[in-house]
């Protein structure tokens, strides 16, 4: 079977933008119908509103419920609000910026009313808030999009004064309140005009770029990157950082060239992602197809999502890199090169990132801490600095300042893409080099995740797993070394089950928006271990489902 993935997108693929603002503004969504209430994932609310799931009355209930939580907590000062370039982002910034004005809630909203990486936002709620304490009038955050999802989609996002993505017991209680407002007239929800709104004394410019690039040679040796003349191409995919980039590259005089800097709300320069869809995911090969068929130009290559806070690294010896192989890269290098971290900060990851990062912080003295699927559980750590590293395998990260002070509690795509080009400055290899050098080491990791239909009951059985559960002594031919259900590094519930030996593990979880279940899986021998860990895997899950 053809398939098109990789290849440049067709008119056949483009939305139709205008349809989609009509439907914005036109389709009203049932809340009694699951795909059209209001529901949080990891990374907010998304959907479309071809589907009734992303429309006026979304935004306007949740915005509501994000100012009653704010009144509910005790959250005084101003709301940063930024948008990605998404066609849906536009008219939801507008019916946000309406409600808070209606409430008198401060909102500071871009003085060149353009767009807003996530990081940004992040950076700019913890600057506000230095030194104050929750006593005080802090800000919190909202952010218009919905990542790297095709561009019929919209999302919203909520970050309180911490500056990382919302809880669950903050998300779940925001998605009831906003589902509330839908289910009794979400019309009657007050608003201010936004012609008059911008105009109100609550909403102030806020220069974005400069606050965020301006304080970049705190967290990332530019001198360095400037210094060494490398040739660097950075893509941000029509995403919100396309000014940053170009910042970055006049404001420290960088041999930079900014990669598609066109913004089109359709994503016509897009290559199609693996089911022939546009995606704007930095971590797809699909997506990426374009850069890494361009990479021999460059002598680092960086690409981002549509609201920045994830990275993607392409080097001229090895194409896109594997995001668990980056992260490791990225870790090892920054324990080695941040002289002025606390000694005790520990490294963060997720139980599905790569068994690789556990040797590499092993191998420096450093501590692991390894927590559920979700950056929300790094944020405690970054913001104290007792944790110095927070890192996904879904190509998203942060990392505290050169000097040791946290620098963003959300994810930073830019900052992650800006230190693959510090590492070649300053060690004369890439990332990909440095990571061939530690799987000599350590040992070469073959990974994958495999996603399967399952219903809502069947995902109720896997969240709900118990080690007891686990009768095999053996996977993949290793004994089995441990059993978890809770992550070690907070004890937090998994929402599924992870299984070790000495040189493989696979985990298992439902999805949270989607009606599959995931196994993720990972051998530090080869590919055919890690297919006899999968097929293990697999036949643990059809004794579960009772397939």
């Amino acid at each position: 079977m053809t398939t098109r993935a990789g290849q440049l997108a067709q008119d056949r693929d483009l939305i139709d933008v205008p349809a989609l603002l009509d439907s914005y503004y036109d389709l009203v969504p049932d809340p009694s119908v699951p795909g059209q209430a209001v529901s949080f994932g990891t990374s907010g609310h998304r959907g479309s509103s071809f589907h009734r799931a992303f429309n006026e009355a979304h935004i306007a209930a949740i915005t509501a419920a994000i100012v009653d939580y704010r009144k509910d907590h005790g959250v005084r000062g101003p709301i940063f609000l930024g948008r990605d370039t998404h066609a849906l982002s536009e008219p939801a910034f507008l019916t946000a910026l309406e409600v808070l004005a209606a409430a008198g809630v401060p909102a500071l909203i871009d003085e060149r009313d353009g767009y807003t990486p996530t990081p940004a936002v992040s950076h700019a709620i913890l600057g506000f808030n230095a030194g104050k304490s929750v006593t005080d009038a802090q800000a919190d955050g909202i952010i218009i999009t919905p990542s790297h999802n095709p561009p019929a989609d919209g999302g919203i996002k909520y970050n309180p004064p911490h500056g990382g993505p919302a809880g669950t017991e903050a998300t779940k209680w925001i998605a009831d309140r906003a589902n509330a407002y839908l289910e009794a007239g979400w019309e009657k929800i007050p608003r201010t005009s936004f012609q008059r709104a911008f105009h109100l004394e609550n909403t102030e410019n806020f220069d974005f770029i400069s606050n965020y690039v301006g304080d970049l040679s705190s967290v990332i040796d530019m001198d360095l990157i400037r210094d060494s003349g490398l040739k660097i191409g950075a893509d941000p995919l029509g995403g919100a950082s396309v000014d940053y980039w170009a910042a970055i590259a006049e404001d420290f005089d960088l041999n930079l060239t900014v990669v598609h800097p066109e913004l089109d709300p359709t994503w016509s320069f897009m290559t199609l992602d693996w089911d022939e869809n546009i995606r704007m995911d930095c971590s797809s090969p699909f997506a990426m197809a374009g850069l890494i068929a361009s990479r021999a130009d460059y002598d680092i290559a960086t690409g981002n999502d549509a609201d920045a806070d994830r990275h993607g690294i392409v080097t001229p010896d090895a194409g896109l890199m594997n995001p668990n192989h980056y992260l490791a890269a990225a870790i090892d290098y920054l324990i080695e090169n941040r002289p002025d971290w606390p000694s005790t900060a520990a490294i963060g990851k997720t139980l599905v990132t790569s068994s690789i990062v556990d040797r590499v912080v092993a191998a420096h003295g450093r501590s692991l801490f390894e927590v559920p699927v979700g950056f929300k559980w790094f944020v405690p750590g970054l913001l104290d600095s007792t944790l110095a590293f927070g890192g996904e395998e879904s190509a998203g990260a942060s990392f505290l300042r050169r000097g040791g002070k946290v620098w963003s509690t959300d994810k930073d795509g830019i900052i992650l893409a800006l230190l693959a080009s510090e590492m070649t400055a300053k060690t004369g290899q890439t990332p990909s080099q440095r990571y061939a050098k530690l799987a000599e080491k350590f040992g070469t990791s073959a990974y994958a995740r495999q996603d399967a239909p399952a219903n809502r009951e069947q995902k109720a059985r896997l969240g709900a797993l118990e080690p007891s559960q686990v009768t095999a002594s053996t996977i993949g031919g290793e004994d089995v070394t441990s059993v978890l259900t809770t992550a070690p590094g907070n004890d937090a519930p998994i929402g599924g089950l992870k299984v070790t030996t000495d040189n493989a593990w696979f985990a298992v979880r439902p999805s949270g928006t989607e009606d599959v279940y995931k196994i993720y899986a990972e051998s530090l021998r080869d590919e055919d271990h890690l297919r006899a860990v999968q097929n293990d895997a697999r036949i643990l899950v059809d004794g579960v489902l009772g397939k």
